[in-house]
């Protein structure tokens, strides 16, 4: 067993980039001991390669971790992917399934192996990467859909674990500046002024702000919070009905 022993100890899925990276970043620069996991090389000297929906490699990797680095104290679920936008009559079943397959059953698999070996050592925390496309509506159906999932999981779980010490919270964020966003732009599937305007505070959200609010989740300072979907989405979910008035 290494130095990482006697540290926080918690594990980020899509670490590799995007919001993952931001939010390994972030705890990394607390003190946390972060080991990201990812299906792409993450270039972290702790990184794990693993596809978090095959649920065996998830047992065997968790169990790994641990032995080589000591008792895991926190998940961050940020693995997920986001199909093309289809409407209802083009969308692939194949694709349905491989969006719910990734961003709903990988949480669960992922959550189901640490959240166990947390329950029964009494301690620990779990955030899920949800969505405000899981509380709201969106042409993402199959992301949508799998979102929405991982809110009504992660509210399951904060109840099924409560009692052994395990908080499960999920944080839901709006349009952010990440390279998947600024390729949506680019090939014209997102606009950024429609993406800003309805938003209270008239603008995107950086990927720190989203790593800010899971650290917290994480942290003793949040110790009575479980079972809630925090978005952190610069005002959209609030602001987006008043494009219907006029100012």
């Amino acid at each position: 067993m290494n130095d990482t022993a006697s540290r926080q100890l918690v594990l980020v899925t899509g670490g590799a980039s995007g919001i993952g990276r931001g939010i390994a970043e972030l705890l990394e620069r607390t003190g946390t001991c972060v080991i990201p996991v990812d299906l792409q090389p993450s270039g972290h000297r702790y990184g794990v390669e693993l596809d978090i929906t095959d649920e065996g490699a998830v047992m065997a990797a968790v169990s790994e971790i641990e032995d080589r680095h000591g008792p895991v104290t926190g998940l961050v679920n940020a693995a997920g992917i986001l199909g093309k936008v289809h409407p209802p009559e083009r969308l692939r079943l194949s694709d349905w399934e491989r969006e719910l397959r990734v961003d709903l059953t990988g949480t669960f698999i992922m959550a189901r192996a640490a959240g166990t070996l947390m329950a029964g050592r009494g301690a620990g925390a779990i955030v899920n990467i949800a969505s405000i496309a899981a509380t709201s509506s969106a042409p993402t159906l199959a992301y949508s859909a799998a979102k929405a999932g991982v809110v009504s999981l992660t509210q399951s779980l904060a109840r099924s674990w409560g009692r052994s010490g395990v908080r499960v919270n999920a944080v839901s964020p709006g349009f952010t500046r990440t390279p998947a966003l600024a390729a949506g732009i680019a090939a014209g599937v997102l606009s950024a002024t429609n993406m800003e305007e309805p938003t209270a505070l008239g603008r995107l959200l950086e990927v720190g702000e989203i790593a800010e609010a899971v650290a917290w989740l994480l942290s003793p300072k949040s110790s009575g919070v479980t079972g809630i979907n925090l978005p952190v989405d610069a005002g959209y979910l609030c602001g987006v009905t008043w494009a219907g008035y006029q100012s």
